[in-house]
């Protein structure tokens, strides 16, 4: 069962997404909460994960960030991964008020931007007992210098910086496309496989919109979330990687993985990092659910 649902964060802003409940539970549930990565809305595909969950008994706090998608706040299109971390963590605090959800079985699931998202939020917020990282970003400032050609490194900046300049004078903030056919065009993810991904999701996310603040990238450089890997313990991590994922790329998520403490469990996909959504939701998919089963209905 599924409905449309609303709260409100900390500063006033309403968040907008849906509750998903089991057709079948006795008292009250676990409950994953769970948000989209970078410049992504909830249509794409996040209801097949909670689907997925429901069917196993737990239900799901399924949202879109502030500033995109059915939820307020601006400037639209603006990510900023710290707001987006309080404002996760301001979601667990709406879910512990909901009746159907038992508050010491509350789990997060985040994927690609919010990956990196999760691993923060579970080292600080001792509230969630179990945590799944999808295709994670790890670090900004390694991970841009894998996207971005190195004497495309120093105009990037100067870009930002000129964006700065202008939003203090009073301008508004520059935008730049999240994805373009051509890769070697400005763009914040400048892959080939982002823009196949995002061009095949239009009539399933109609609200997406191709293009986030510049500022956005500003944080995108400077955002390290793997900072927090080793102090997720004692709560249970696990991380899928895809193996040719050149997007949030494999090798760092690895390393991270290799730093994490127990108990930690590492699941790997043979493609890149959209599979995890289409090609191999069955593997993804399944081993969330199963990993989300064995700790919070356990509990």
């Amino acid at each position: 069962m599924r409905r449309d649902i609303e709260f409100k964060v900390d500063d006033g802003t309403v968040l907008r997404g849906w509750h998903y409940l089991p057709d079948q539970r006795v008292g009250n549930v676990p409950t994953v909460v769970m948000a989209h990565g970078f410049a992504s809305v909830k249509e794409i595909y996040l209801d097949k994960y909670a689907e997925l969950f429901a069917q196993s008994g737990i239900a799901s706090l399924v949202y879109d960030h502030r500033c995109f998608g059915a939820s307020d706040g601006q400037p639209r299109q603006e990510l900023d991964p710290l707001m987006q971390i309080r404002d996760w963590r301001d979601a667990i605090s709406f879910v512990e008020t909901l009746p159907e959800t038992d508050p010491a079985r509350i789990g997060i699931f985040g994927s690609s931007y919010s990956g990196g998202h999760v691993i923060a939020i579970a080292a600080q917020d001792r509230r969630v007992k179990c945590v799944v990282s999808q295709v994670p970003f790890i670090s900004g400032s390694r991970n841009s210098r894998r996207l971005i050609r190195a004497d495309q490194l120093a105009p990037t900046r100067a870009m930002l910086d000129e964006d700065r300049r202008g939003r203090y004078a009073g301008n508004p903030p520059g935008m730049i496309a999240v994805v373009d056919p051509n890769p070697a065009a400005p763009s914040a993810l400048p892959t080939a496989d982002s823009w196949e991904f995002f061009e095949s999701v239009g009539t399933r996310a109609p609200t997406f919109r191709n293009e986030v603040t510049l500022r956005s990238l500003d944080h995108f450089l400077g955002y390290e979330p793997g900072i927090y890997i080793r102090d997720v313990s004692p709560t249970p991590l696990l991380m899928i990687v895809a193996l040719q994922d050149h997007l949030t790329v494999a090798d760092e998520s690895l390393a991270a993985y290799e730093q994490a403490l127990q108990p930690k469990r590492l699941v790997t996909l043979k493609g890149g990092h959209f599979g995890a959504y289409v090609d191999e939701f069955d593997v993804a998919g399944g081993s969330a659910r199963d990993w989300f089963v064995e700790h919070l209905r356990s509990i």
